[in-house]
């Protein structure tokens, strides 16, 4: 398999606290990796420099052969990085289908085209390419409603066909089984086969490890910002020092 993303060596220090520090794994095309972690352990912190929210204090992040650590978010976007956040990012009065033109703006080549009256436009391919992909995971009947109607888990897919209308190689998902019941997590686990199906890399924060073990070939395990462990669920599952961080000394011993 062709190695897409490679973290080498991540440092990320705000003032005199070191929240990443010496990181390195490998994200292979096709696949899905989990960031796993307890609380504070740094998962979120590596998804915005990997975006381009946080600039590196040091090491390298390389996506397809190419250091990026330069590069602003908006071109790394363009480049094929996406992400969804643990907060739901739509704003609630617009439509489902305005909600996902608006988010077709990371698409635009020229300042210019943000001018252009798409919506006016029937037919228009920003439009065609929305309700696609609606359709494509089964929520074409909640095109014209508003956001704020819906149900939480149709919120939660609806944000994340927002982050793939960019077509992204990478996308980057933070803990998007969270506060989803049984059955919403079977939807949302069905839309990531799917996304997966397509070619599309998946690199994974979550908790809810039943969903991790059905989802993603690999686990990295953080803890206050390093790395403790990485390989199968099965192997990190085992590992001392990831029960350790999890349920105390104590407990795991």
């Amino acid at each position: 398999m062709t190695m897409l993303l490679s973290i080498q060596n991540l440092s990320k220090a705000f003032g005199g606290l070191e929240v990443v520090r010496d990181l390195s794994f490998d994200v292979q095309e096709g696949t899905a990796t989990a960031l796993i972690g307890p609380n504070g352990a740094g998962k979120t912190t590596v998804f915005n420099l990997i975006s381009g929210v946080y600039p590196v204090t040091s090491g390298r992040i390389r996506f397809r052969g190419s250091d990026i650590v330069h590069l602003p978010s908006r071109y790394r976007i363009k480049h094929g990085i996406a992400r969804s956040f643990q907060n739901i990012r739509l704003i609630p009065r617009l439509s489902v289908i305005d909600n996902l033109l608006i988010g077709q703006h990371v698409t635009l080549k020229r300042t210019l085209d943000v001018l252009r009256p798409f919506r006016l436009v029937r037919g228009h391919e920003w439009i065609r390419a929305a309700r696609a992909e609606l359709s494509a995971f089964g929520l074409s009947e909640y095109a014209d409603e508003p956001v704020d109607l819906l149900p939480y888990g149709v919120r939660k897919r609806v944000d994340l066909i927002r982050a793939t209308l960019s077509s992204p190689s990478v996308l980057m998902l933070d803990e998007p089984a969270a506060g989803l019941n049984a059955s919403e997590t079977r939807e949302l686990h069905s839309h990531l086969d799917i996304l997966k199906g397509r070619g599309v890399t998946l690199l994974v924060i979550e908790h809810d490890m039943h969903f991790i073990r059905s989802i993603c070939e690999k686990v990295v395990v953080l803890n206050f910002g390093s790395k403790i462990a990485e390989g199968s669920f099965e192997q990190v599952r085992r590992d001392e020092q990831v029960r350790e961080a999890y349920l105390g000394v104590e407990q795991a011993a």
